[in-house]
């Protein structure tokens, strides 16, 4: 029989990559660069301690004698930065969560390369190998990476196969960058699941949870890469506070994570029923698991299809399984996929212990780095200062834990902090903020361009900028808890929309073709916020 060179590829890539071989674009466990030992175990006697750690065994190239100019970014810039970069992931996120994968849902343009169409796949698969060949190819399949999750059994499910081209299509340019992210992290994820003895090939549960993104927000309030409530979070051991969120640590969380899939295997003895229970709470799936028919002495992961079919689980959770095995496939094969990935190299740091508060970009200047490169090494620091009042520690690159460590041991304290977040309370304006951190107003509208002190906003972030002071400890704010936005029983009229289920904030602002930070600002929301089904929203003018 003749093939179709795409179909070929296709089948390649979907059918035989699933099923053998040890070539081809992912890793195999047994190629893996071995990754250095972490040393974070515990804090040596010093307040200063410095302990090298790294994600890779590489070398770094030694830091200038200068500090770069960028390391003076100004947080607000920053700041606006990376929570367009947040909204652009949350997007595709929403969309993926949503349910069923829609080709228009983005409006994303086809991709120069044609899409690998999950029926094109099942369908040569069925001339060629019959009926029964969907899952029994591996001797006619070309060689291919090795998966350590069950990918062969369920490759071309129909769900899996939509996803394919879900990702494919619809969030092909964000699912790309999501794949050049996976370089930051993998060998760590990897080491650390496999010292739970669990499949290393869970690492792309990132994927579909945030898009290896440290600063995701679901509208759940699940919070980083892992996508961890508070309150489970806590309960493995991470520290969520106003001041630090190790949910958005990537190692911290990572741990955290790993050893929370590792209860849920061990609880109900199968990969996919963990990876589902990860995603809708294992007392979801026990229940049903007891609702299926006959006594079920031993489950494994064909039982998550059975729960499946018999719509037992919600739709996201009966998504999760399948949204998982396609990422993996194009995750160990991208270029199969179309997908011109250059990955990201991973994190090289060294470890310092800061005892009270800090700013990061006073770290950045000691370390001759810039404010970016500090807070993605730190994203736990979710106010750019380290807590007031304890120790914590701050990874700064690679080779420059010591310098850093000696540069602030002379550093007066009124230079620890350069500028502090204050959040603004009921009835407070610019000249009551000024004289609480005793600085003057003119300072704090040059930090703060379009600031108005008529127009602030309860809960409203404004930077202060303290070069040169003591924060006094009674002038530390609190960031409100997250703010929805209620609304009366009038109806939607001309100038608003009534918000609907699964929409977001930037969805309403593209359909009406205005900037995010204009609708926001006109409802008195800020990028924290959230929004609920039946809501009303104010739409601006379009400028």
């Amino acid at each position: 029989m003749r093939l179709f060179p795409r179909l070929s590829v296709a089948l390649a890539a979907v059918l035989g990559a699933a099923c053998g071989g040890g070539r081809g674009g992912g890793v195999s466990p047994a190629g893996l660069t071995p990754v250095a030992q972490d040393t974070a175990t515990a804090l040596a006697s010093s307040p200063f301690a410095v302990r090298p750690s790294s994600t890779s065994t590489s070398t770094s190239p030694a830091p200038s004698a200068e500090p770069p100019a960028s390391s003076a970014e100004s947080p607000a810039v920053l700041a606006t930065r990376a929570a367009a970069d947040s909204a652009a992931d949350q997007r595709v996120l929403d969309s993926l969560h949503r349910g069923r994968p829609s080709a228009d849902s983005l409006n994303a343009p086809l991709p120069a390369k044609p899409p690998i169409k999950g029926e094109e796949v099942e369908r040569e698969a069925v001339q060629l190998f019959g009926p029964e060949g969907r899952t029994a190819i591996g001797a006619a399949a070309a060689p291919g990476p090795t998966f350590d999750i069950d990918v062969s059994s369920f490759a071309t499910n129909r769900r899996v196969l939509e996803y394919l081209e879900f990702f494919q299509v619809d969030s092909r340019d964000r699912f790309e960058i999501w794949l050049a992210r996976l370089g930051r992290y993998q060998g760590m994820i990897r080491e650390r699941l496999r010292a739970k003895r669990l499949p290393e090939d869970l690492l792309y549960l990132c994927l579909i949870e945030s898009g290896f993104s440290n600063t995701a927000v679901s509208r759940a309030k699940a919070v980083g890469m892992w996508q961890f409530m508070a309150s489970t979070a806590r309960l493995y051991g991470l520290t969520v506070d106003p001041w630090v969120d190790e949910r958005r640590d990537p190692f911290r969380a990572t741990e955290a994570a790993v050893n929370y899939l590792a209860d849920l295997r061990e609880r109900l003895g199968s990969v996919y029923l963990a990876a589902a229970a990860y995603n809708a709470g294992v007392g979801r799936i026990e229940r049903g698991i007891d609702r299926l028919p006959g006594e079920q002495d031993s489950v494994d992961d064909h039982t998550f299809f059975l729960l499946s079919d018999r719509r037992y689980l919600r739709r996201e959770t009966r998504d999760y399984v399948p949204k998982l095995i396609a990422a993996s496939l194009i995750a160990k094969q991208p270029d199969r996929y179309g997908f011109d990935v250059e990955p990201l190299s991973p994190l090289e740091f060294d470890e310092v212990t800061i005892p009270d508060a800090t700013g990061l970009d006073v770290v950045a200047r000691l370390a001759d780095t810039t404010v970016s490169a500090l807070l993605e090494l730190n994203p736990q620091f979710v106010r750019g200062v380290t807590p007031p009042g304890r120790s914590v520690v701050v990874r700064v690159p690679r080779g420059v834990g010591t310098r850093v460590a000696e540069r602030y041991d002379s550093l007066p304290v009124t230079e620890r902090i350069t500028f502090v977040d204050h959040y603004v309370s009921r009835g407070q304006t610019l000249s009551d903020v000024a004289k609480r951190y005793r600085v003057s107003v003119t300072m704090i509208e040059s930090a703060n361009p379009g600031i108005r002190s008529r127009a602030l906003r309860v809960g409203q972030r404004v930077i202060i900028p303290m070069s040169g002071r003591v924060v006094p400890v009674s002038a530390w704010s609190v960031p409100p808890e997250t703010r929805y936005r209620r609304v009366s029983s009038t109806s939607a009229s001309a100038g608003t929309h009534r918000v609907r289920s699964g929409e977001t904030t930037s969805e309403i602002a593209r359909r009406y073709r205005v900037s995010l930070t204009a609708l926001l600002n006109y409802n008195g929301l800020t990028m924290g916020s959230l929004i609920r089904p039946g809501d009303v929203l104010k739409i601006p003018q379009k400028q």
